[in-house]
């Protein structure tokens, strides 16, 4: 199978990597790359075809904002956008008729906040920001989170658009559960971004998959699943069918992978390898990465065809489609 060779946006070198493999063998060795930040170009990467996200992230970064800023300014556009049905306001509620959404977001530093099973708020992104920056903890759920969020000045809204509650409706009538490859589980914006320092930060934010039961939680809001950012190697984000991506811990496989010197695309390649080599697609779903280096080389694979993402880099804001197993 042929795959499109990536445009490279740095030409910056890794040092030279230890030819053990530090996930066989457990030891603990420093092999970050050396970069020279003044080299480093201000760019911003998400799943999907979410470019407005992209656009209000680079204009951040190209008025001189840091990562985390554009992260989260970035992925609350489709948070707002009802029209988007699978992320914030407007999201696909689950079995019950509720929209609940999990979230959450990394910074340059590895510190970490999430909200999981919140009702009510139409921006998780902001409220795991705060979680992660205020308080003494690093995930809070249900109703604490909207309490939370409340606190800080949010406002209670209804999640339930009247689209998305006929689509709901219309469910009901089978209640059949079976998730629809790039659609059901086009399920999550993840965001990676990096600055004019070369720092890096992510975030990640959903409304789940479509029709869930009640307190599902996904790989999207759970560090080292659905996102994970080392600011030393890069970061990686996951989307499609979650409860597959928690089972491998896929976003912090792939940092690890480039952290042995593998390249962001080897690394997505090597994790989603790793979901479809014991699922066979039996029963057929959709999981895909996306991932960024320190020099800004980007890489995504998924399991099935029909995954794209945005690039925004050098004045450009472009959707690539990913390479896929299958």
């Amino acid at each position: 199978m042929q795959r499109r060779k990536f445009i490279k946006n740095s030409t910056l070198g890794m040092t030279a990597m230890v030819s053990s493999s530090i996930l066989a063998s457990g030891q603990e060795m420093n092999t970050s790359p050396v970069l020279d930040i003044k080299s480093v170009k201000p760019m911003v990467v998400c799943t999907w075809n979410f470019q407005n996200a992209t656009s209000k992230a680079w204009t951040v970064l190209n008025n001189g904002g840091n990562a985390l800023d554009a992260v989260e300014q970035g992925v609350m556009v489709e948070e707002a956008d009802p029209t988007n049905e699978t992320v914030g306001l407007g999201g696909r509620p689950d079995r019950d008729g509720h929209v609940s959404l999990d979230a959450c977001i990394m910074n340059k530093q590895g510190n970490y906040g999430a909200v999981v099973c919140m009702q009510n708020i139409v921006h998780p992104i902001s409220v795991a920001r705060k979680v992660m920056e205020d308080t003494p903890h690093v995930i809070l759920a249900g109703k604490g989170a909207e309490e939370y969020a409340v606190s800080i000045g949010l406002k209670r809204e209804n999640l339930l658009t009247e689209s998305s509650k006929k689509a709901w409706e219309e469910w009901r009538k089978t209640s059949l559960y079976k998730p629809i490859i790039n659609i059901e589980n086009h399920d999550t914006i993840g965001m990676l971004a990096i600055d004019k320092n070369g720092d890096i930060s992510g975030g990640c934010t959903t409304s789940g998959l479509a029709y869930k039961m009640a307190g599902r939680v996904g790989d999207s809001a759970i560090i080292g699943s659905g996102l994970f950012i080392d600011n030393e190697i890069g970061g990686a984000t996951a989307t499609g069918l979650g409860e597959e991506v928690l089972k491998t811990v896929g976003s912090f496989l792939i940092v690890e992978l480039m952290r042995q010197g593998k390249s962001p695309q080897e690394a997505c390649e090597i994790a989603v390898k790793r979901i479809a080599d014991n699922n066979k697609q039996d029963n057929r779903f959709q999981v895909a990465y996306l991932a960024i280096n320190k020099s800004g080389e980007v890489g995504s694979y998924s399991i099935e065809p029909g995954f794209s993402y945005m690039d925004y880099f050098n004045r450009e804001n472009k959707e690539i489609i990913s390479d896929s197993a299958y």
